[in-house]
């Protein structure tokens, strides 16, 4: 009997879901009576809000890093990150190891106004003991406006108290523009947040006004965020009805396009992007969308690699599932999400997208770039890049914890008595000495593994010797690493000293005077037959 194509698909589907929507069922049938036996039934008492919580990690643990549960009060951090204003002290802080570190105090608000300084360990809140406390203390400090909230911190090893007064908290999404040279605009943007474009197009007529005839647009370091106010800074540069990226998803209605909507401001002034290896995914939206376009010099690190969108969705409880909906793409085509979390290694590992295995795009003008791995610079710049030892240096806070120690024991009182010589450097190396720093290369893992396996073949014995002098030949050259990535280290220190004395305000100012992706971004913009080139 003839059945229609059409009929068919219908059916498959129909069997599909039917037998998904049985799976599912199944599934949570049986993780049900689990869930109840061991809440009933184990040895010591249990948490059951704990239990489920580690149920839930545990499953979306598996998919990506973006895919997340939010409780009530991430769901409110999650609102309050978007919308760039909230309610409480003025600083950024970070719990780890159940202390509370204050990063960075904003300049003129009530943290800084007390007193409050980067390195500052909180360790009571009114009188809440901060080690104590399950869940995020950071909440504690916020508050409505004009209420007090007195804090015990302490300070090199002192103990301190201070009372302050919440407020209102703007946070900028254009922290800072100006002009550089005569004929230079510079306009940082840290985040996309719902004053993105708006800010944007401001600092943009702003600079026109004083006189720019060409924009350097800093993204460096920039994570993200809202898609549609990326969408809408690319159209203050490119024709209204460009197309800007498209999104591709298992499920039908998340495919889309996004084009610009409103009239641009200015498709004709030239352009440069600065990125880094921290500049991602809205940020890649712009600049390699800007870049495909033909429509601006890329300078800087090859940025992040995030193709992945993520959506919001509600659950019950004021809860919400942040869920990795589909990906997008440039222009050109590209998706230049880096990492694939969908077919892992042997160790459970997202495996990096291997360069030979990049696909080639053009750009407008016929230009050659590539996917797979973030947006690759038209200029790289080679102190922009973020080896592994500065991504250590990083995630082990110790180039925070050195600039700490530096703030003490130096003073300035204006940004041009500051100058980083090789002598700190060397102090800082020493400290590293002194800290126990230590981190460990995917060859030395690699390696141990093998040293592992050895054992269960036997084999250790005989090559223990060999392992030794392997393992001292690779401290050496990590040892070794710290000079040969002197330059973007020390870029860090730099970054993070600066801030301490003169604030964000301050360190914009020294990357101004002493930026190598600026002074490159200077130079290619003052140069017309460069940029023209460099596009063509």
């Amino acid at each position: 009997m003839f059945i229609p194509i059409l009929a068919v698909a219908t059916l498959l589907g129909t069997v599909s879901f039917q037998s998904d929507f049985f799976e599912i069922a199944k599934q949570i049938e049986i993780f049900t009576t689990l869930y109840k036996e061991v809440n009933m039934n184990y040895v010591d008492e249990t948490n059951p809000a704990e239990l489920m919580d580690n149920a839930i990690e545990g499953m979306l643990e598996g998919l990506d890093p973006y895919t997340k549960y939010w409780t009530e009060q991430e769901v409110e951090d999650a609102k309050i990150n978007n919308s760039g204003d909230y309610s409480g002290i003025g600083a950024t802080v970070r719990r780890k190891d159940k202390k509370m570190t204050i990063i960075e105090p904003r300049k003129g608000y009530p943290a800084d106004m007390a007193g409050l300084k980067a390195g500052d360990q909180i360790t009571k809140i009114g009188d809440i003991v901060v080690s104590e406390v399950e869940g995020d203390a950071g909440d504690l400090l916020k508050g409505a406006p004009g209420s007090s909230v007195e804090i015990t911190y302490l300070r090199q090893g002192k103990k301190n108290t201070t009372t302050i007064k919440r407020s209102a908290v703007e946070i900028d999404a254009v922290p800072f523009y100006e002009m550089i040279d005569e004929t230079t605009g510079y306009i940082v943007l840290s985040k996309f947040n719902r004053k993105a474009s708006a800010q944007v197009q401001e600092a943009l007529e702003s600079l026109k006004t004083d006189g720019a005839t060409s924009i350097v647009l800093d993204l460096r370091g920039n994570p993200g965020g809202l898609l549609n106010e990326a969408v809408k800074i690319c159209g203050i540069f490119l024709p209204k009805g460009s197309l800007i990226t498209t999104t591709k998803s298992a499920v039908k209605k998340y495919n889309k396009t996004y084009k610009t909507t409103n009239d641009p401001i200015d498709t004709e002034i030239p352009v440069a992007v600065l990125i880094n290896s921290r500049s991602a995914s809205a940020s890649e939206i712009v600049s390699g969308s800007l870049q495909d376009y033909d429509r601006a010099v890329v300078i800087g690190a090859r940025s992040f690699g995030k193709g992945l969108v993520q959506r919001p969705k509600p659950l019950t409880y004021g809860t919400q599932l942040k869920v990795t909906i589909s990906r997008y793409y440039t222009p050109s085509g590209r998706c230049i999400q880096a990492l694939d979390y969908w077919n892992r290694d042997e160790q459970g590992n997202a495996v990096r997208t291997d360069e030979k295995d990049f696909k080639e795009f053009r750009t407008k003008n016929g230009r050659k770039v590539f996917d797979g791995g973030g947006v690759f610079p038209d200029i790289e710049i080679s102190s922009a890049k973020t080896s592994a030892i500065t991504k250590a240096l990083l995630k082990d806070n110790a180039i925070f914890e050195y600039a700490t120690k530096y703030y003490y024991d130096h003073q300035y009182s204006d940004l041009s008595e500051f100058s980083f010589s090789d002598a700190d450097y060397g102090a800082f190396k020493n400290f590293l000495q002194q800290t126990g720093f230590t981190y460990e290369t995917e060859t030395e893992s690699a390696f141990a593994k093998a040293l592992q396996q050895a054992e269960k073949d036997g084999l250790d014995k005989t090559i223990s010797s060999a392992y030794t002098n392997l393992q001292n030949t690779i401290t050496q050259a990590k040892n070794q690493e710290l000079d040969t990535h002197k330059d973007e280290i020390q870029t860090e220190l730099i970054d993070e000293i600066v801030k301490r004395y003169f604030y964000r305000d301050g360190l914009y100012a020294y990357h101004i005077q002493n930026s190598p992706e600026i002074a490159e971004a200077k130079a290619v913009l003052s140069d017309q037959k460069r940029y023209t080139k460099i596009l063509k």
